[in-house]
């Protein structure tokens, strides 16, 4: 199912991943290259680690089309943040979609399928990412390094970047173990050969597997805010261990509510600050002085042109009445937002709290193939704090960096694991004015300590995270995702909404890879 060179060369190719560190497209290595060649010395390393992170911002070795990482989809859409988005977003009550791609409406609709393409493609465009940290990860080892006569230095320089493949493989597999439970399992020790098929890991096996890996991680990256901006550090192993922890009882039926607000101190305490504007959070230079991304996908106009990620986020929420110039980029005319997520904020205009980014429209959702209907959101806008556009003289791509992590999720984590435990209190509401102060620009907007529920903790990250890819994980642990005690228009497939099938909490392993990997089991109910 995926496209993997039998030679190491397109791994080798130099995209972009660092800031300010970007590399031409148009430019890969002949087929005849080598693994020794490619491995002979520290930037040749840094050039595949670039393919690594790379993978995850990009979709193939030749700009926005052609050469594509992952087959039996089409390339702009294999992009590992716009997939991932989908899952997290277009089946919950932040977003829907107005286009009829297949599969997309299957999202919102609940009634999505092993067959889906996009969770197919997500899936392969995991263990696309997962293959190459493996074949990075072994080519690394110190036997390697020793073998190719590398310089101490070197070699540590190495073992850094070695590091940061795991975490990245790591984080891989938390995507599947949090969206699709029971995947595939593979890693740098298993065998490769004709006929060697991967295990099968249990959800709760993995979850084991990525604390385990998180935990070492923690002790051997660089400290935090001391990487390639771009590049994984300490903090980013501490931010998603909080992730982890949060969502525990969901993984394996026992909580950590202690652990996930331990991990998000750690990170809080790692010499980060939010920025002072939220509405600079996703612009085009956002990758300027932000203080608050603790680890970024990195995104630029000129040098990754890819139809997905953020170019995808800025593109599809333009469109009806709309002037593209508030976006800066085209108008594609797809994705929007609920009543649910307005509702939210004392007024949708964003006079009293700023994280309201809409663009009214026909509040209610008669229907989801018509983009008048459901407000737009502007939160993704490709221009500039000073208000220019950003590098894409044809406003087409996107500058804009995706934090994957930043520190306001931190707040939120600690303030979750404080309401559900009463543990820290005080420190948590402390952390929850602090976004309130930045949302309201005053105090107007501050809790007190009775305020802080888990409720008003689930409504706090629907305001300030919301189209960031967690809401999906939210309802489920929340128990909202597919009850019919919480609803939005269109869940289910139903205009008022409606609760469906419990099973739907995991999507389904794909048919393509059940159907060839006879140690593969189906999800339940699929």
């Amino acid at each position: 199912m995926i496209n993997i060179s039998k030679r190491l060369t397109v791994m080798a190719v130099a995209l972009l991943v660092f800031a300010s560190c970007h590399k031409d497209l148009d430019r890969f290595p002949a087929n005849d290259v080598t693994s020794a060649q490619v491995y002979k010395d520290v930037n040749g390393y840094k050039q595949v680690l670039a393919k690594v992170y790379g993978s995850m911002a990009l979709t193939g070795n030749a700009g926005p089309a052609g050469s594509g990482d992952v087959a039996g989809i089409d390339e702009g859409t294999s992009d590992f943040l716009r997939l991932y988005w989908k899952a997290q977003e277009l089946s919950t009550d932040e977003a829907v979609v107005a286009w009829n791609d297949p599969g997309i409406q299957d999202f919102h609709n609940m009634n999505w399928s092993a067959s889906n393409p996009m969770l197919t493609g997500l899936y392969n465009r995991s263990f696309y990412v997962i293959t190459l940290t493996n074949e990075f990860i072994r080519e690394s080892a110190d036997g390697k390094l020793t073998e190719r006569g590398l310089s101490a230095t070197d070699a540590d320089a190495i073992r850094t970047m070695r590091a940061e493949a795991r975490f990245v493989r790591a984080f891989q597999y938390w995507v599947l173990m949090d969206l699709y439970g029971n995947p595939g399992f593979v890693t740098d020790t298993t065998a490769i050969g004709a006929g060697i098929l991967p295990n099968q890991i249990t959800r709760t096996s993995l979850y084991s597997y990525v604390e385990k890996e998180l935990l070492d991680l923690e002790t051997i990256l660089p400290a935090a805010k001391s990487n390639q901006y771009g590049r994984a550090d300490r903090a980013a192993a501490q931010a998603l261990l909080a992730r982890l922890y949060l969502n525990a009882g969901v993984y394996t039926g026992t909580a950590k509510w202690v652990e996930a607000q331990t991990y998000a101190k750690k990170v809080i305490d790692g010499g980060y600050s939010l920025m002072s504007d939220y509405r600079q959070l996703l612009l085009a230079d956002n990758n300027v002085g932000n203080t608050e991304a603790i680890w970024t996908l990195n995104y630029d106009g000129i040098q990754t042109k890819n139809f997905g990620g953020t170019t995808f986020l800025v593109n599809a929420s333009v469109g009806g009445d709309m002037d593209q110039n508030v976006s800066g980029l085209s108008k594609w005319g797809g994705i929007r937002t609920t009543k649910n997520l307005v509702n939210l904020f004392p007024d949708a205009t964003g006079a009293a709290d700023k994280r309201a980014q809409f663009f009214a429209q026909n509040l209610e959702i008669e229907k989801l193939s018509e983009f008048k209907d459901g407000y737009a959101v502007t939160k993704y806008r490709n221009r500039t704090k000073s208000g220019g556009f950003g590098k894409d003289p044809e406003k087409t791509f996107s500058d804009i960096d995706f934090p994957v992590f930043r520190l306001a999720e931190m707040y939120l984590i600690y303030m979750e694991a404080a309401a559900r435990t009463s543990s820290n209190v005080a420190q948590a509401v402390t952390y929850a004015n602090l976004l309130r102060a930045r949302a309201y620009g005053n105090t107007s907007g501050n809790i007190g300590t009775p305020n802080l529920t888990p409720d008003f903790v689930l409504d706090e990250r629907a305001r300030e995270l919301y189209w960031e890819g967690f809401r999906r994980s939210d309802l489920i642990r929340y128990g909202r995702f597919t009850d019919a005690t919480y609803l939005w228009p269109w869940k289910g497939g139903v205009r008022n909404g409606t609760g469906v099938d419990a099973f739907r909490r995991l999507y389904p392993i794909p048919t393509t890879e059940v159907g060839s990997n006879p140690n593969i089991k189906q999800n339940p109910n699929y």
